[in-house]
C-alpha cells in the first residue's frame, strides 16, 4: 500500500490561495472517502489547466487507479483537483507545487 497521497492541482486558479484551498477540498474529500492513507506522505502536483487534469483522470481510469475529484461549485463545478494514492512512476514528469 502506497503512502504517499498524490495531489493534482490547477495552476491556472486566480491566486495561489485558492490553488490551496482546492487542494485541501480534494484531500478532505479523499479522507471522507478512503480511509487507506494514514497521513503519510503528501505530494502536491501542479496541472495547467482544467483540460490536462481531465487527461489526468482519462490515464487514471485507464490504468484502473482509484481516485477523488474535486467540483468547485463557486467555479461552476470545474474540476479544479484529484487526489490519489500512486507511484512516482506515473506522476515522474510532472512538476512539484
Amino acid at each position: 500500500m502506497s503512502k504517499k497521497l498524490y495531489v493534482l492541482v490547477r495552476k491556472d486558479l486566480p491566486t495561489s490561495s485558492h490553488i490551496a484551498v482546492q487542494a485541501g477540498h480534494v484531500v478532505a474529500e479523499w479522507l471522507l472517502h478512503d480511509q487507506q492513507w494514514q497521513n503519510g506522505t503528501l505530494v502536491y502536483l501542479g496541472i495547467k489547466d482544467e483540460k490536462k487534469l481531465l487527461h489526468w483522470i482519462d490515464k487514471l481510469n485507464f490504468k484502473g487507479i482509484k481516485y477523488i475529484k474535486f467540483r468547485e461549485p463557486d467555479m461552476k463545478n470545474q474540476i479544479t483537483a484529484v487526489a490519489t494514492l500512486g507511484n512516482d512512476k506515473i506522476f515522474r514528469n510532472l512538476e512539484l507545487l
